[in-house]
């Protein structure tokens, strides 16, 4: 592993624990300042915009508790000073899959998208997909 995959898998778990414990500071601090960030919450419209994203950040962790979401299997691809990390996110006894987009800002990785959502187990599955998958 690359020291930069290393630093962005470290800035995905400064994610994940600041998510799970409800650390509004540190997630603010987490998201990049100066480009245009995105997120898709499951079951939610996309939120552009850093107002948005933190905003729905806010209303997820309401009162300051934490969401006990837990990153698992999380692999990082460094392109540059982009970056993506895909992972497994267990949250309520539900199974999601994530995907988190990171840019080099400042020098330090900075979150700039955030998709998430739910995944079916092979055994749930009863045949492969047809038609159109996007």
């Amino acid at each position: 592993m690359s020291s930069a995959e290393a630093e962005v898998l470290a800035a995905n778990r400064s994610f994940y624990e600041a998510f799970a414990r409800g650390d509004l500071m540190v997630i603010e601090a987490l998201w990049a300042q100066h480009v245009p960030v995105a997120c898709i919450h499951p079951g939610w419209a996309a939120l552009h915009g850093r107002d948005q994203v933190l905003a729905s950040f806010r209303s997820i962790l309401g009162g300051g508790s934490g969401a006990g979401v837990r990153c698992t299997r999380p692999s990082a691809s460094v392109l540059g000073e982009i970056a993506y990390v895909v992972c497994g996110e267990t949250i309520q006894g539900a199974e999601l899959v994530a995907t988190n987009l990171f840019v080099l800002e400042g020098g330090e990785w900075k979150l700039v998208h955030h998709q998430a959502g739910p995944v079916h187990r092979r055994a749930e599955l009863r045949s492969p997909p047809t038609g159109m998958l996007n």
